[in-house]
C-alpha cells in the first residue's frame, strides 16, 4: 500500500497538485491519466521519493519494496544484462556482490565465513539461489532472447534496453510496482505478454500509459489528473470515460432543472413582489431563490485536436504492386522477395516484432531509400503522404511552424495554413516557434498537419501515435477510421490497429504473412496456429 496524504506541488506559481489525498492498495492496478502537462510523471517521481512534494507526504507500509521503472537508457551501460535486471533489487543485489567479493579474497579469515554465513542467510530468504532464472524469464517474455541475457548494456539496441529495464522493474515481485509509459517501443508480442504479467500480479501497480487497450487490459481503478486534483474511479480506461461523461450530463441536466426553477421563481416575484396578497409568497421564493446552486461543471483541462484527412483526388481501382522487393541492411536481409497488391478499400496494419522491416518497407514505398531487387508500382491516381519514425531530418532546419507546413500547401495564404496549425492545438503565437526546438509531441502534430494540408490519398504511416497524448491518439484513430484513401501503418496501440486496419501483414523470417482481416480475429488464429504446432497438429490456411 502507498498513499499520498495532503500532497502539494508548487512550481513557481503554479501549483501542479493541489493537496491531494489518495491512497493506492494491495491487488489492484491504478491507470494514471490525465493531459500533456497534467503532472502524471511528476506524481509518480513524488510517490517514488525522487521528487519532493511542496506539503504533505507519501507514506508506504514499513518494510515494503518499491521499484520503479527506470527512464535513462543508460544508466546501466557498463553492466551486463543480468546484473541489471537483479539490480531490480537493490538488496538482493549488494548481498550477491559482497558474498562474491568474500568468496575471492585470498586470505579467508574466521570473520569473512562467519559474514558470509550472515550473507547466506539472508540470500537463501530472499529466494537468491532463483534470482537468475527468475531473470531469465522476464528477459525471455518480453522478448529478448537467451544468448543476449549477459551481454553488456552498451551493446544493446534502444528497444532490447527497454525491455531489459521493463524486467528490472518486474524482478523480485516488488510491493509497489510504478511503471510510467511501459508499453512505449515494446513490440505487440511484448505488450501482450505484460498484460498477462500485470494481470496476474498480486501486489499495487501504478501505471502512466496513452495505450488504452492496455488501460483497458489491466486496470482496476483509474486516477485522473485533472485541475491540480487527482479523482479516483474504479474499472477499467472505458468505464472512467463513460463514467466521467455521465456524471458531466447528470450535472448539466441537475443545473438545466434547477435554471427552469430560477427562472420560475424570479418571474412570480417579478409578477407579485408588489402585490400585497402574495407578498408573503413572494418573500418565500426570494428565500428558495438564494438556496439555489448551479454546480460549477469545470471544462476538462484535455484538448482533442481536430484530425481530418480529406484526399484532394478521389483513388482508383490500381493502387500499389509490389514485386520480388529484396533489401540488406547492415549486412543482414531484412526484405526477402516480398510482393503484394493493394486495393482501394485496404487499411494494411504492418504487425510483428521486425519493425526493421517494416520502416525499410515504407521508406522504399516512399521513395526514400531503393530496394536492392524487385519493383514496386504506384497507380496513377495515387498520391503518397509519408510519416517517418524518425523525423529528424524534416525539422533540421530553421524555419517556423508557420512557414514549414507552408511548403506543403498549394494556398500559401496565412490564414489558411494556420487553420491547419490550430487544428493541431497550435494558437496564436505557437506559428512563430521555430520547429527545431518543439517537443517530440509537437513534431508528430505538425506532421500530421502537413499530411492534412498536402490531401494525399494514400497515407503510408510508421508508429504515429508515438510521442502523442491519448486524446491526440484517439483523435488519429477517428480521423484515419473516417479517411476514405488508402492506409498503410504501423503501430503498437492495440485499440488503434483493431479499430482501423481491415487487412493484417506480418513480416516474418520466412515471408510476408497476409490477411485480410481484423487485428483480434488475426492474433487469435496466430494464437491457434501456435497451440497446433505445440500439439504437432497441421495448421489449416484460412480460405
Amino acid at each position: 500500500m502507498i498513499s499520498a496524504n495532503n500532497v502539494t506541488l508548487r512550481l513557481g506559481k503554479k501549483a501542479l497538485f493541489e493537496d491531494v489525498n489518495i491512497k493506492f492498495t494491495e491487488g489492484n492496478c491504478y491507470g494514471l491519466i490525465g493531459a500533456n502537462g497534467a503532472g502524471k510523471s511528476t506524481f509518480l517521481k513524488i510517490l517514488s521519493g525522487e521528487l519532493e512534494p511542496t506539503n504533505g507526504e507519501v507514506i508506504m507500509n514499513a518494510g515494503e519494496r518499491l521499484s520503479v521503472l527506470q527512464q535513462d537508457h543508460y544508466k546501466y551501460d557498463e553492466y551486463n544484462v543480468m546484473d541489471t535486471v537483479i539490480m531490480g533489487n537493490k538488496r538482493l543485489y549488494e548481498i550477491m556482490k559482497e558474498k562474491d567479493a568474500i568468496y575471492a579474497k585470498e586470505d579467508f579469515s574466521d570473520e569473512d565465513g562467519v559474514r558470509a554465513s550472515e550473507l547466506e542467510a539472508e540470500f537463501a530468504e530472499m529466494d537468491g539461489w532463483n534470482a537468475e532464472s527468475d531473470a531469465a524469464t522476464l528477459l525471455n517474455g518480453l522478448g529478448v532472447e537467451t544468448d543476449i541475457h549477459y551481454k553488456q548494456m552498451s551493446e544493446l539496441d534502444g528497444n532490447l534496453k527497454v525491455k531489459v529495464l521493463l524486467a528490472q522493474a518486474l524482478f523480485g515481485n516488488p510491493d509497489v510496482l510504478l511503471l510510467d509509459e511501459p508499453t512505449n517501443h515494446l513490440d505487440l508480442d511484448a505488450i501482450a505478454w505484460l498484460e498477462e504479467f500485470l494481470i496476474n500480479f498480486d501486489n499495487t501497480v501504478i501505471v502512466v500509459s496513452h495505450d488504452r487497450y492496455f488501460l483497458n487490459k489491466v486496470c482496476t481503478h483509474i486516477a485522473d489528473i485533472d485541475y491540480a486534483k487527482i479523482q479516483l474511479y474504479a474499472g477499467n480506461y472505458d468505464f472512467w470515460y463513460e463514467s466521467s461523461q455521465l456524471m458531466i450530463k447528470q450535472m448539466k441536466e441537475a443545473n438545466k432543472k434547477k435554471e427552469e426553477k430560477i427562472k420560475e421563481l424570479q418571474e412570480f416575484i417579478q409578477r407579485f413582489s408588489a402585490n400585497a396578497s402574495k407578498s408573503k409568497q413572494a418573500t418565500s421564493r426570494k428565500r428558495a431563490l438564494e438556496k439555489i446552486e448551479l454546480d460549477e461543471i469545470k471544462p476538462s483541462s484535455r484538448k482533442y485536436p481536430y484530425i481530418d484527412f480529406r484526399p484532394k483526388r478521389e483513388i482508383g481501382n490500381e493502387v500499389l504492386m509490389v514485386e520480388n522487393i529484396s533489401k540488406t541492411v547492415d549486412g543482414v536481409k531484412v526484405l526477402d522477395n516480398i510482393s503484394f497488391t493493394v486495393g482501394h478499400d485496404d487499411k494494411i496494419a504492418f504487425v510483428g516484432p521486425n519493425t526493421i522491416a517494416t520502416t525499410t518497407l515504407f521508406k522504399i514505398l516512399a521513395g526514400e531509400e531503393e530496394p536492392d531487387e524487385g519493383t514496386y508500382k504506384w497507380g496513377v491516381t495515387t498520391s503518397q503522404g509519408y510519416f517517418p519514425k524518425d523525423n529528424t531530418k524534416e525539422f533540421d532546419n530553421d524555419l517556423v511552424i508557420a512557414d514549414w507546413l507552408a511548403q506543403y500547401s498549394d494556398d500559401k495564404d496565412a490564414t489558411y495554413v494556420r487553420g491547419f496549425l490550430g487544428r493541431m492545438l497550435f494558437a496564436g503565437e505557437d506559428g512563430v516557434k521555430k520547429v527545431k526546438v518543439l517537443s517530440g509531441g509537437e513534431k508528430v502534430r505538425c506532421l500530421l498537419s502537413k499530411l492534412m494540408i498536402m490531401g494525399s490519398n494514400v497515407l503510408i504511416l510508421d508508429e504515429p501515435t508515438n510521442h502523442l497524448d491519448m486524446e491526440s491518439i484517439t483523435a488519429l484513430n477517428n480521423g484515419l477510421i473516417k479517411f476514405p484513401g488508402v492506409v498503410l501503418f504501423s503501430c503498437q496501440d492495440h485499440q488503434f490497429v483493431q479499430t482501423t486496419a481491415n487487412r493484417i501483414m506480418e513480416l516474418t523470417n520466412t515471408g510476408l504473412i497476409d490477411k485480410q482481416t481484423t487485428y483480434d480475429e488475426y492474433l487469435a488464429n496466430d494464437e491457434l496456429a501456435r497451440k497446433r504446432q505445440v500439439m504437432n497438429m497441421p495448421v489449416e490456411e484460412d480460405d
